[in-house]
């Protein structure tokens, strides 16, 4: 290399490390030590030498935060290391009870005496999850969470958060390093981008957690540059050091434990969820090795260069957690980001590879939840919702007001039995909370409050969508149309068909479904597959591209599974996973029409009550034209899945009623086990119930039980119930 060459490569590399240092003195330790004015004249200073010798640009560098040209796309990944999602808990009793559950896992596996153990506790932060991976100290992808097992590579959206180094802060990086963590917007940044959106007449973000995900969703990464995303770290593995590039223990039992996850949702079970480590990726020379504890993990993040909550703790007993979670139960509304919890982790790594994990979630962590922020407002009008199923749900329109970060203007009334029971009304001022911090609900009416001449509120008799009579079974608090030609349903029917966990149809959302359906275009689901960019561009704000981008999506959704299918269907009772389960015992949707009610039963995880709705789904003529149409339009109705044994049903015959918020399992996920079990779900109290599954904050059901002495179950007494093949 020429000499001038030589001096602007030394040259190159030293602004490199002062731009780094800065950075991470800026936007990390919040404590710059170089003025602005400095920074940005070396900065220039680095952006002429590359300029003049691009040989000198490389991936770590300053200048290559943001890339020059949009992406086309994002690809689907495979994680290297799996992501796992948490386990709830809702209060101290909770996790009290999830550490004698780990310490008799523990036990179990041949630890009798457990011996002194901590806990780590940081706060949950409100963001989305990302992994990034380090080859020999420089980022080279940056990927979402996704399903757990695969996720979008966002790499040039991830370089452009300035608390995330693109090179580590080791002078001897290991091979690979692995690192987790949470981007998230500041409320601050958060305010002003919705701010500017309003003035420039664009709809507002929710709230932060969605601000993120859209913006990490931008395929111009200039975009998310403006966006100022933030990042925490909080997991490290490392490979590839001078003892070991073989995967880890835990990482084998992972990979194990979420393959069969995989390979139901049509992922090619060949592939190896963890590519081998090339030998060029190894680095004798590095001695950095995996942390001995998450304490541990935590502060090498920092000194590699990443930011770490400053808010962490490490707690020797479970007293200290409960001191930690109070505290912050307060002070949490002075920071300047959302935070909704707090994550608990057992601290030595190796106790961690002992207990390992469920199907679902790590043993040794969980995440222990704030209650639902309360808010009171007027309640300005009563309406009614016609969903897919036709149940009409009566909803709250209520005087905007701010709630757990979002502004809330509307709330479930859940069904006529809550209806009657709040005796709410027009003009009401009511407390509205976040039902697990998703799904608004009014809580109670402050009666004492009301106006005078208020009337109580009445569901209707007749469907508010086709006036056609509305009609309650004796044994539900639903109120259902059952006219099948209700424009309601045939909505709410096609958004499902096209939603992600069914036939992913990306870009027929609800606002184009109701127009498609206003038109005249999509009066079936099969109609979707008639669609042609022709028809599309006749529609209002739907240009040449967009049509075409949506009947491409249309055509690949062809090529889904037929579990996904026979869920997108929309059956009663028939979720994701009942899906899989009939599929893996049904190969094709004739061989699932043709069987008679006793047949679905006998499968097992099929209860009576989803078998009769399968097997009556299939009796109605309309059905089995759809069935015909989508066919012939190519839609996969067959599978090669194994069939699946025939197995007793401890829950055969019992009828379940679940009430409250249960510590762990969300409402759908219990009703789901149950039916899997052979039981039936029920939403009201009466003689015939069995068992009633009680959660916090279960309210009148749980009294209704009471008096006529129905038998209780927790959550736990639940599980302990349930056949171990079952058991989360």
């Amino acid at each position: 290399m020429p000499e001038d060459g030589l001096l602007a490569q030394q040259r190159a590399e030293e602004l490199k490390k002062l731009l780094q240092q800065a950075a991470y003195e800026y936007y990390v330790l919040d404590a710059p030590t170089l003025p602005d004015a400095v920074y940005d004249q070396l900065y220039r200073e680095l952006q002429d030498l590359e300029t003049q010798h691009p040989e000198l640009v490389t991936p770590d560098s300053p200048t290559q935060r943001v890339g020059a040209q949009p992406a086309a796309r994002f690809t689907s990944v495979r994680h290297n290391i799996p992501l796992y999602s948490l386990e709830n808990a809702f209060n101290l009793d909770d996790l009290a009870t999830w550490q004698e559950r780990w310490q008799r896992v523990a036990a179990q596996a041949g630890k009798a005496e457990i011996g002194e153990f901590a806990y780590v506790c940081e706060l949950k932060i409100d963001g989305n999850a990302l992994a990034l991976t380090y080859e020999n100290g420089v980022l080279v992808r940056g990927a979402t969470r996704g399903d757990g097992i695969t996720g979008e590579e966002i790499t040039q959206n991830v370089r452009t958060i300035r608390s995330i180094p693109l090179r580590l802060n080791l002078d001897n990086p290991p091979a690979i390093v692995e690192v987790r963590g949470e981007a998230f917007l500041g409320l601050e940044v958060f305010k002003q981008i919705n701010q500017e959106r309003e003035q420039a007449g664009e709809a507002l973000f929710a709230n932060p957690r969605n601000a993120t995900a859209g913006t990490l969703r931008q395929l111009d990464s200039r975009v998310v540059a403006k966006r100022q995303l933030d990042f925490f770290a909080y997991t490290l593995h490392i490979e590839g050091g001078a003892e070991t590039g073989e995967q880890t223990e835990v990482q084998q039992r992972q990979i194990e434990q979420l393959q069969h996850l995989a390979d139901a949702d049509g992922s090619t079970a060949s592939e190896p969820a963890v590519p081998p480590i090339e030998p060029h990726l190894f680095n004798p020379n590095s001695t950095l090795q995996s942390p001995s504890s998450q304490w541990e993990a935590l502060e090498l993040l920092q000194k590699m260069g990443f930011k770490v909550n400053p808010n962490r703790m490490l707690c020797p007993s479970l007293a200290e957690v409960g001191d930690y979670y109070n505290r912050w139960a307060t002070e949490r509304a002075h920071l300047p980001y959302m935070t909704d919890g707090v994550v608990v982790k057992l601290n030595a790594v190796a106790l961690q590879t002992q207990l390992g994990f469920t199907q679902k979630f790590p043993r040794w962590a969980i995440a222990l939840k704030y209650p639902a922020e309360e808010a009171p407002t007027l309640v300005e009008r009563i309406s009614v919702n016609v969903g897919r199923t036709g149940a009409v749900t009566p909803l709250a329109e209520l005087h905007p007001v701010q709630l757990a970060g979002t502004t809330v203007s509307r709330a479930t009334l859940h069904n006529a039995d809550r209806v009657a029971e709040l005796d709410i009304r027009v003009g009401d001022t009511v407390i509205v909370r976040k039902a697990g911090e998703i799904i608004p609900e009014v809580l109670r009416v402050l009666t004492e409050l009301r106006p005078p001449n208020t009337q109580p509120f009445q569901m209707p008799s007749c469907c508010p969508e086709c006036n056609q009579p509305l009609v309650r079974e004796p044994d539900e608090a639903v109120i259902r149309c059952v006219n099948t030609s209700c424009p309601a349903i045939l909505r709410k029917s096609i958004e499902h068909w096209a939603s992600r966990d069914a036939l992913d149809i990306r870009g027929l959302g609800e606002k184009w479904v109701e127009q498609f359906v206003e038109r005249g275009l999509l009066a079936s689901i099969a109609d979707i597959y008639h669609l042609s960019v022709e028809q599309l561009q006749t529609v209002d704000r739907m240009g040449k591209k967009s049509a075409q981008n949506l009947v491409e999506a249309i055509a690949q959704s062809k090529t889904q599974p037929w579990a996904r299918v026979l869920y997108g269907l929309g059956i009663r009772h028939v979720g994701s996973v009942n899906a899989q389960v009939l599929t893996a015992r049904f190969a094709t949707a004739a061989d699932l029409a043709a069987a008679e009610v006793g047949t679905i039963e006998s499968v097992y995880g099929i209860g009576a009550e989803i078998a009769q709705s399968v097997y009556q789904w299939f009796r109605v003529p309309a059905n089995l034209t759809l069935i015909e149409r989508l066919q012939s339009a190519g839609v996969q109705l067959a599978g090669e899945a194994p069939k699946m044994p025939v197995t007793e049903q401890p829950f055969a015959g019992k009828t379940f009623v679940i009430t409250g918020t249960l510590p762990t399992l969300k409402r759908d996920e219990a009703k789901a086990l149950i039916q899997q079990a052979g039981g039936k779900v029920t939403g009201s109290v009466s003689a015939k119930t069995d068992y009633v599954v009680v959660g916090e904050e279960s309210g009148s059901k749980l009294a209704k039980a009471e008096e006529l002495g129905i038998a209780q179950l927790s959550e736990a007494q639940l599980l302990e119930l349930l056949p171990d093949s079952l058991r989360p």
